[in-house]
């Protein structure tokens, strides 16, 4: 989940410090966040991340504080029916399991989370096995009652065409938590005033394309509307394992690309691969609506390309 950036982040800043971590191991009905999501708490009582959207989070911070006290690793059941509901509970009437461990060679060790920031600057997956009976965390597979989490990559956006429904698109990827690259050979699209605090790259779209590697955690969207732009980084897009491609264009636009893309060499089953015209149907209009679209058929690629199948009962998994 691109939303545990913050927790590593500042598990890395809180190094060699007392820290306890609460992860979400199970869900049932309408929980408020899914498996995975964790929270990590400092023995000073400062925490980031969440597990429940703020439902539980004030138990959670207590038995953390036991928990860096010394106290044994925890599991404990949040749902609307409990003694507590009023208190601390679900109102929205789900049921979810919480896990919280010391950030210890007991617990997870904060080796654990050095190893995750080397996997995802290498744009690979990771996995990490909790034992649920003894709450020690580890990269080695395990039998029983364990808790596997998978950390994917983080999510990455290329957008080709410095164009304005390009600088609405990314403002919405920056707010989702998602890296984004504006590529343009054109200097004067490609200003850091027209896309503050975002990476630019003047590179031609294929080369800067084939650079970045896309992968399953990368999407590419095309928008310059200029074919001798969009059409190289399309190319180069559909040669990779992105899980995302899109075009910006016309029903009619988008025949003619076809075609211009299958005489370049490019086989059907990849020219299939293209959101074209890009983004859901929603009726948009104007870039900021058109963005959004976009947006929302990117994350809907990334949860599809992310998702695991239901385990079985004596193992728990989740992405994170």
């Amino acid at each position: 989940m691109a939303d545990n950036d913050s927790v590593l982040n500042a598990a890395a800043a809180w190094q060699g410090q007392p820290m306890a971590i609460a992860t979400v191991v199970s869900t049932w009905g309408s929980a408020p966040r899914p498996r995975g999501s964790h929270m990590i708490v400092h023995a000073d009582g400062r925490f980031e991340g969440s597990v429940s959207g703020g439902c539980v989070e004030s138990d959670i911070l207590a038995t953390a504080a036991d928990v860096i006290a010394g106290a044994p690793f925890a599991v404990k059941t949040y749902g609307v029916e409990d003694a507590a509901a009023w208190e601390v509970g679900l109102p929205c009437g789900g049921e979810i399991a919480v896990m919280v461990q010391p950030v210890s060679a007991e617990g997870f060790d904060p080796e654990l989370f050095a190893a995750l920031a080397q996997a995802r600057d290498a744009g690979k997956a990771l996995s990490v096995t909790t034992d649920l009976d003894t709450g020690a965390s580890s990269l080695r597979p395990m039998q029983g009652a364990v808790f596997v989490n998978r950390y994917d990559p983080p999510r990455r956006l290329l957008i080709v065409g410095a164009v304005q429904i390009a600088q609405s698109l990314a403002g919405l990827a920056r707010e989702l938590g998602i890296a984004t690259v504006v590529i343009d050979p054109r200097a004067r699209f490609l200003t850091e005033e027209r896309f503050p605090g975002i990476t630019l790259d003047d590179r031609w779209p294929d080369e800067a394309v084939a650079a970045y590697a896309p992968g399953p955690s990368t999407a590419v969207v095309t928008l310059s509307h200029d074919t001798k732009i969009d059409d190289p980084a399309l190319i180069a897009a559909l040669a990779t394992d992105a899980a995302y491609v899109g075009a910006l264009g016309s029903r009619r636009s988008h025949a003619a690309r076809r075609e211009r893309l299958a005489a370049a060499g490019v086989s059907e089953d990849r020219i299939d691969r293209i959101d074209g015209p890009v983004g859901l149907d929603i009726g948009a209009i104007g870039p900021a609506e058109i963005a959004l679209s976009i947006a929302a058929a990117m994350v809907a690629a990334f949860n599809a390309r992310e998702g695991v199948k239901q385990p079985a009962p004596a193992m728990l998994s989740a992405n994170a």
